[in-house]
């Protein structure tokens, strides 16, 4: 379902929605079939601004979008409940994605100051280059389902420590890991826009890079800190102190601190919650400069383990936890440098 704000420009209009809005609430509901109070949900659900009820915003192929919802409804793979929970977690993600798309597009047009946007001749770029971005984009969502289903198809038979949570959720044993960059906030007093984003951008550079090569995943990043899950508490930690080693190595890059914990996630929608997320931010926040926390659930799957060394400190009282007890991991004698 489509959507945006202010009046329309026709063109913009023709080169993205195709024929353009032309029906109401009302009206797109009884060609697709759904009743409007749940079309105002879902389209609220996709991030959109609720509109009047006469107002003629939708297009044909948002009444195509309710049936293929309701298809999926009728074929058992997800219920009423769970769309919306789909469709706010596809707005969520694809609506960041077209923020940057058009931030990329606009700043092309205009990289010569000395001459103004011409807007017709932007269409025309626009035109030519969406096939490739939703090529790419089809591209990238296919090798991701590939990645995932041969995860799922090697766990066919779920382990002990797995069980479904139901509404596109799970709850399994993982290690979940918070990366920030010390004294983030002061830096940015002290750079201009085009120079922050040159350290984001690295930042975020040697985080994905890490976390991928180590067997784990982003789960998102916010401004100067990644969070991150793994499988197994070995990955966890060979990524957070890669991560620190990497980042000492990095002349324009801020120092890094890692907070990791081991125990059962929730994972919903792309996204991870639990009482495992919520410590691995509090031993973030009080991780010093170049060190990794780990709780002690975490330390007891690496005990015994040559490649790191752990020492527990004392209990530390953060919010939701008046007796926290981190435990500094390093790398011990039989690590591998990576």
């Amino acid at each position: 379902m489509s959507g945006g704000a202010g009046e329309p420009d026709p063109a913009v209009e023709e080169l993205l929605l195709g024929d353009g809005r032309a029906y109401t609430r009302r009206e797109v509901a009884e060609r697709a079939g759904v009743g409007p109070e749940r079309t105002l949900q879902l389209w609220r659900a996709l991030g959109f601004a609720a509109v009047d009820d006469d107002a003629r915003v939708f297009t044909d192929a948002d009444a195509e979008a309710l049936r293929a919802g309701e298809r999926l409804i009728a074929a058992g793979l997800i219920t009423e409940e769970s769309e919306t929970m789909m469709a706010r977690a596809l707005g969520h993600h694809l609506s960041r994605l077209a923020e940057w798309q058009v931030h990329t597009l606009w700043t092309w047009a205009g990289r010569d100051p000395s001459r103004p946007v011409d807007g017709a001749a932007l269409l025309e770029h626009a035109a030519v280059l969406l096939p490739e971005l939703e090529l790419l984009q089809r591209h990238v969502w296919r090798r991701h389902l590939a990645a995932y289903a041969e995860r799922a198809l090697a766990e066919a038979v779920a382990p002990a420590d797995a069980v479904g949570a139901g509404g596109g959720a799970d709850v399994r044993q993982r290690a979940v890991g918070f990366t920030d960059m010390v004294g983030y906030t002061r830096m940015t007093r002290g750079l201009d826009s085009a120079a922050l984003g040159r350290v984001l951008d690295r930042f975020e550079t040697l985080t994905g890079d890490v976390v991928a090569e180590g067997r784990g995943r982003v789960v998102k990043t916010i401004g100067d800190e990644v969070l991150y899950v793994c499988e197994s508490a070995g990955s966890a930690a060979d990524i957070a102190l890669e991560l620190g080693a990497r980042a000492q190595a990095e002349p324009h890059l801020p120092r890094l601190r890692t907070g990791l914990a081991h125990g059962p996630v929730l994972s919903r929608f792309g996204d991870v919650y639990g009482p495992a997320v919520n410590i691995a931010a509090r031993l973030t926040a009080v991780a010093r400069p170049d060190t990794v926390l780990v709780n002690t659930e975490l330390a007891g799957e690496l005990a015994g383990a040559t490649a790191y060394t752990l020492k527990v400190l004392r209990p530390v009282s953060v919010r939701g936890y008046s007796r926290l007890r981190p435990v500094l991991l390093r790398r011990g004698r039989g690590a591998r440098e990576g």
